[in-house]
């Protein structure tokens, strides 16, 4: 175990500390396309039932008209945040009139580009920048690609970690700038790390035939009629077929500190990019992008993980990351696993703060460009051939068996695992033993599908496509089994009450937009470029 990350263990494993851990900040954003019994993509507007796309703070829609997408708020307590998304779903199902939440990252039936609608978010300023937004990633990438649904995490510790943890490591600096850089300590070495995530979580080895594009070339095997994937991939999801883009591919925007990557962001922001310059901005009295720009905006980066800053009204994200630092992070490469309601579980969840706890408290050297490169490689590696037996991964320019290195990576994480049990144990008054120790058990569970390739969600897919289904037909099968548990589960009154008012408030909040708006939208895109 690393000097390092073994010093700063012990010093934090003790009772002072212990609430620190069991107060971690936790959010979830999950998507997932609305889809017709047959498994086609809904051709519907998103349902009144549910509020307003644009202002609602639970229920919105990602880049389709189709693509919901749910959003917790802060919790504390990780059964908190699936109850929550569980109650999200539960109110959504009753208000989508035959049609489901399909449960897979990749998508349903598709009949090309056109049979996926673009959002909508009304007349208001904001809400047209948003849908031009969409409209310039049609240009771009195509509709296809962001059909494709996901959960990101995101992650923080609580405010009064930070002071406590700078005095025990003898940082005597502003404590904002102390805990904007260990932020980015943690994103480095999440990015060193993420394959093993990708293993471990990956659920999209296999798609429809729908998704590909019969002009360009692909390297998937046709594995039975309608159903295309690739034997030992785990997340196609995260391969040149997902979210990729060859624009964004030189860009090499550095993670070794907030500055640098602010400045990186910012001149992706400004800088033009001749393919997209050749599409335009308005033609024909029509926006088809908001500029020309490498990206439109900050959220078109593609990045496994992001430092995150709430913003304040009308407040840019870099601009809230320049002034008052990093105050989260945004782990963006987790799969929907199909096999479960929501697509995430506390299993997973405790796995996922064990990790990056791990990642935050272990040395961090800055990235080269060899070490991007090598983590670039390791993750596809990883991505198309995961449980492929003896893969090797490149170390340092070593080769390592995925097996051993994953094992490794898994004993190290495991001490962060024993701290969290300890602290939970600690603050529930209750003996160290089997009833509380489910971090411990998390880390056993991956460690079984470290063991056996075959219970990784990606490995349970693939298992049902060589039994002889097709990719369409067993994901039909979860979403009626995911029904079926909404439904029975039920909702509370309170909360059914909870979120009818969020939605009367979310088209009131939406209405005044419109009637504030004293400008036009494209002086309102001129400020907005400032």
């Amino acid at each position: 175990m690393p000097d390092l990350y073994q010093a700063r263990l012990q010093r934090l494993t003790n009772p002072e500390s212990y609430p620190f851990f069991t107060k971690i900040h936790r959010g979830i954003e999950k998507e997932g396309l609305r889809v017709t019994p047959d498994a086609s993509i809904a051709q519907t507007e998103h349902p009144k039932a549910l509020g307003s796309a644009l202002t609602h703070s639970s229920i919105t829609t990602d880049y389709s008209e189709a693509l919901l997408e749910f959003i917790t708020p802060v919790f504390t307590q990780i059964d908190n945040s699936i109850d929550y998304l569980n109650d999200l779903h539960s109110f959504t199902v009753r208000h989508i009139e035959d049609e489901y939440i399909w449960p897979a990252s990749m998508p349903c039936q598709l009949a090309g580009d056109s049979s996926i609608p673009i959002a909508q978010y009304g007349s208001s300023n904001i809400g047209q920048m948003k849908h031009v937004y969409r409209q310039g990633l049609a240009y771009r990438y195509g509709r296809t690609m962001q059909s494709i649904a996901g959960i990101h995490y995101n992650f923080s510790m609580p405010d009064e970690f930070w002071p406590y943890c700078q005095k025990l490591w003898g940082d005597k600096g502003d404590v904002q700038a102390f805990k904007s850089q260990c932020y980015f300590d943690l994103i480095r070495n999440f990015r060193r790390h993420s394959w093993l995530l990708i293993y471990l979580f990956g659920a999209s080895p296999v798609l429809d035939s729908s998704f590909i594009d019969k002009k360009k070339s692909h390297k998937l095997n046709e594995l039975t009629d309608q159903t295309f994937g690739l034997p030992f991939a785990t997340s196609l999801r995260m391969s040149d077929l997902g979210y990729q883009s060859k624009a964004q591919e030189d860009l090499n925007i550095s993670y070794n500190d907030l500055d640098s990557y602010i400045q990186g962001v910012t001149t992706a922001i400004s800088s033009c990019y001749p393919n997209y310059e050749e599409i335009g901005v308005k033609v024909n009295g029509s926006y088809r992008q908001l500029n020309t720009n490498i990206l439109q905006i900050e959220n078109e980066y593609y990045s496994d993980i992001r430092p995150k800053r709430v913003t304040q009204a009308d407040e840019k994200p870099m601009d809230a990351l320049r002034e008052r630092g990093v105050e989260y992070v945004e782990v963006r490469i987790l799969d929907t696993n199909p096999f479960l309601p929501v697509g995430i579980d506390a299993q997973q969840i405790r796995f996922l703060d064990a990790f990056l706890l791990y990642c935050l408290l272990s040395n961090s050297p800055e990235l080269t460009p060899q070490e991007c490169e090598e983590i670039k490689n390791n993750q596809q590696k990883i991505v198309l051939e995961g449980r492929k037996p003896h893969l090797e991964l490149n170390k340092k320019g070593q080769s390592v068996d995925v097996k051993v290195a994953a094992k490794s990576l898994l004993t190290e994480v495991q001490a962060m695992s024993n701290l969290l049990d300890k602290a939970h144990g600690e603050q529930s008054n209750a003996p160290f033993n089997n009833k509380n120790n489910m971090y411990d058990q998390s880390i056993k569970a991956q460690i079984d599908k470290v063991e056996n390739s075959e219970l990784t969600p990606s490995g349970l897919m693939m298992k049902d496509v060589e039994n002889g289904n097709e990719f369409i037909e067993s994901m039909l099968i979860q979403v009626k089994k995911h029904q079926v548990h909404f439904s029975e589960r039920g909702l509370s009154d309170a909360m059914d009450t909870q979120l009818q008012h969020e939605t009367t408030e979310s088209f009131r909040q939406q209405h005044q937009l419109e009637a504030n708006d004293e400008s036009s939208f494209e002086h309102f895109l001129y400020r907005q470029s400032m």
